[in-house]
């Protein structure tokens, strides 16, 4: 989260008083991701994050509020965006479309366990099937389109081998996308963005970490389940250091997930070829916003360096999951 939009805590201060939610105690900037303007803000009954979205319009806008409202009324624990006095989710601050929602208790789990991944997995399983009778849909936004136009505003950056393998890539998740396997799929919302900075944990009453929710569902759309699994296991169970997979955290990831919605035949046979894609995917935002980014306050961009890891390990240890044997999934 950076801080693109300045307000100032009178300006805040007038917003919350309109939905309700005032009057302020407290308004500071949050340093982390890279999207929107967001600030933390308390009130004395409870705390929130304000967002002023910088690139999403108004239009595409409430499917992401929407959703979230959809998920925790289907009992997916997500933040709860802010109505006003007429029922409306998305407002306006600075000029800008605008959200509040109340923030999640807990803390993030930058060195996750395979408890934490075993919790992650389960959850997003709940997620995706909860997410199967939303009644809005809108496409991902950072999928293959998004990609084909990116590669090239990225290419001058790079190196020679680097741009050889962004355009090798490229060509082999396009032809993957014209695939019956492909098309065969199953699809609904996903999180597209749920990396561990962006789910909370808090010690239950006898210390274990415990799951309390999923947040920054600014990337969300309508895509296949399997590459939501895909992006999570790129970031949740890889040795970010060489960009291997870690056996026990994958499997325990896996196990969960599948113990709640089992993975369909077309999904086994892409398996691999989407975790390649979805280190594609964040390897050409990191280096979009590290060489073209634009201003903002407490900006921090990501290093592009793992996920470029990530992809080659992907490609050279190509992984099709499997549920040990003896294992049992429902079905979905």
């Amino acid at each position: 989260m950076a801080v693109y939009t300045q307000v100032s805590f009178d300006q805040a201060d007038a917003f919350f008083r309109t939905l309700g939610l005032g009057p302020l105690t407290r308004l500071e900037g949050c340093a982390g991701g890279i999207e929107n303007t967001n600030y933390f803000a308390d009130t004395a009954q409870a705390r929130y994050v304000l967002t002023l979205f910088e690139r999403l319009s108004a239009e595409q806008l409430p499917y992401y509020l929407r959703l979230m409202r959809h998920l925790a009324e289907h009992g997916i624990p997500v933040p709860d965006p802010a109505a006003d006095a007429q029922g409306q989710l998305l407002h306006s601050l600075q000029g800008r479309p605008s959200c509040v929602v109340s923030l999640l208790a807990g803390k993030s789990e930058l060195q996750p366990g395979t408890n934490h991944c075993a919790q992650v997995g389960a959850m997003l399983a709940r997620m995706h099937l909860a997410g199967r009778s939303f009644d809005m849909q809108q496409p991902n936004l950072r999928g293959l389109d998004w990609w084909k136009q990116t590669v090239p505003e990225v290419l001058p950056f790079v190196t020679p081998d680097q741009s050889v393998l962004l355009k090798n890539e490229l060509q082999v998740q396009a032809s993957l996308a014209e695939s019956a396997d492909y098309a065969a799929l199953p699809r609904g919302p996903i999180h597209a963005d749920l990396f561990r900075d962006n789910v909370m944990f808090a010690p239950d009453t006898l210390g274990s970490a415990q799951l309390t929710g999923f947040f920054d569902f600014y990337f969300a759309g309508h895509d296949a389940w399997v590459f939501d699994i895909a992006i999570c296991l790129n970031d949740w169970c890889v040795d970010t250091a060489n960009g291997a997979a870690d056996a026990a955290r994958t499997d325990a990831f896996m196990q969960a997930y599948t113990g709640v919605r089992a993975l369909e035949a077309a999904e086994h046979a892409v398996f691999a070829s989407m975790l390649r894609a979805a280190a594609l995917r964040f390897w050409l935002s990191r280096l979009w916003d590290l060489h073209l980014p634009r201003q903002a306050t407490m900006l921090k961009a990501h290093d592009p360096a793992p996920f470029e890891r990530i992809l080659r390990h992907r490609i050279a240890h190509p992984l099709h999951w499997r549920a040990p044997s003896g294992a049992t999934s429902p079905t979905a």
